[in-house]
């Protein structure tokens, strides 16, 4: 069978397949650390639950509108003008199966074969494949870890073509937790205002944040800002509510218009029961997000701390989402037993075999020195999980 040239271009999710692969060996009686899944380990807030179970109980179980129902786009259109003094219409909003599934539909409505779009690196890992899928061409800005991984104006004009189209701002940033401050984000701002592009902001992270640290959405920088950017958010971070697949965007009209015809004649509405859960999370304050990042940061800090003093191991601290992104370049000229380590995915399948710990690897996000661990998980597996790679580090050569 001949299959479709894109279907080539990409390879299933990293992240995704690691998690799989360590809930399998749990299946199995193994006990796995897992470092690796990109979600909170809180259960969702009872109220949401409570909403869900009401809407089941109340039939509310049918179709939908294809973009979301009016209650919940009113409380996302809400919810940006409390937070980010955003006025946007319901027709500038629009609701979709998980953050992921908004920004695919953006690609498909904005991209097609000869644009670029600049993506800077290290990124969250489905970016790059996306642009692909919709034949469009990643360009890829480095960044670096020494420089907190931060952007100038230099960086961005070498990466700039009569092709480049869009421009990805991840801040919070997924893997680094790197985070832009406002002088970083106007001279972004500048740029896709001088170059003519469209700013895709995920803000997935923004309730996940520390050290005093707060955030800026891009769009707020002023109107001809706001007018090219499409914030892309969700309630799976922020709620615990990743299994729920609730994510949104909200931009410019003409493009969300296109994102909403293609969604129509795709996935159709997201989840009616989900769309009435997402509506309770967003009316429900942000006590529960609060406590959740009173807790990473615990978590944050032992994690750092320990990875610090690991042989060939450094480590920044975070100052967004729950990640830690270690730099591993130490260690990747020793060998175990079955082999050398020569680059993460060695290590990280060197730590999942000899120490029961599940990393992602950090090729899949643009680097060749680092490994991903979520810290989204209890302070007790954290411990046990860095004692039991301490260990296996040590028997390296």
């Amino acid at each position: 069978m001949k299959l479709a040239a894109r279907a080539s271009r990409i390879v299933p999710s990293p992240t995704l397949s690691i998690t799989a692969t360590a809930k399998s060996m749990k299946a199995q009686g193994i006990d796995v650390i897992d470092f690796a899944s990109g979600e909170p380990d809180f259960d969702t807030p009872e109220p949401v639950k409570a909403a869900a179970e009401a809407a089941i109980r109340a039939g509310f179980t049918k179709y939908t509108a294809s973009s979301g129902i009016d209650e919940l786009r009113s409380a996302i259109a809400d919810k940006l003008k409390a937070e980010l003094g955003l006025a946007y219409p319901k027709s500038q909003i629009l609701v979709s199966c998980g953050a992921k599934h908004t920004l695919y539909n953006l690609a498909q409505a904005l991209l097609e074969a000869g644009d670029e779009v600049i993506i800077p690196a290290p990124f969250w890992v489905s970016y790059r494949d996306q642009v692909l899928l919709n034949d469009a061409t990643p360009v890829l800005l480095e960044t670096k870890e020494a420089d907190g991984y931060a952007i100038s104006r230099a960086m961005l004009e070498s990466c700039v073509t009569p092709r480049t189209k869009a421009i990805i701002v991840n801040s919070p940033g997924n893997p680094t937790g790197a985070t832009y401050d406002r002088p970083t984000l106007e001279v972004i701002a500048d740029f896709a205002l001088r170059r003519d592009l469209i700013i895709i902001s995920d803000e997935i992270y923004e309730k996940i944040l520390y050290d005093g640290v707060t955030h800026i959405s891009i769009a707020t920088l002023g109107p001809e800002v706001a007018a090219r950017t499409v914030i892309v958010n969700g309630v799976s971070k922020a709620y615990a509510m990743t299994g729920w697949r609730i994510g949104y965007a909200a931009g410019p009209k003409d493009l969300l218009t296109a994102m909403a015809d293609i969604q129509s004649q795709s996935t159709s509405n997201p989840t009616s029961i989900s769309q009435k859960a997402a509506v309770a999370a967003l009316r429900m304050g942000e006590t529960f997000p609060q406590q959740m990042v009173t807790e990473f940061d615990r978590r944050r800090r032992l994690m750092v701390e320990r990875l610090n003093k690991m042989p060939g191991v450094s480590c920044r601290m975070p100052t967004g989402a729950f990640y830690a992104f270690p730099n591993v370049s130490g260690l990747l000229t020793r060998r175990h037993p079955a082999g050398p380590i020569d680059s993460p995915a060695a290590l990280a399948a060197y730590l999942l075999k000899e120490a029961q710990v599940a990393v992602v690897p950090g090729e899949p996000f643009g680097s060749t020195h680092h490994i991903r661990l979520s810290y989204a998980t209890g302070m007790e597996a954290i411990a046990r999980g860095l004692e039991r790679m301490e260990a296996a580090l040590k028997k390296l050569t």
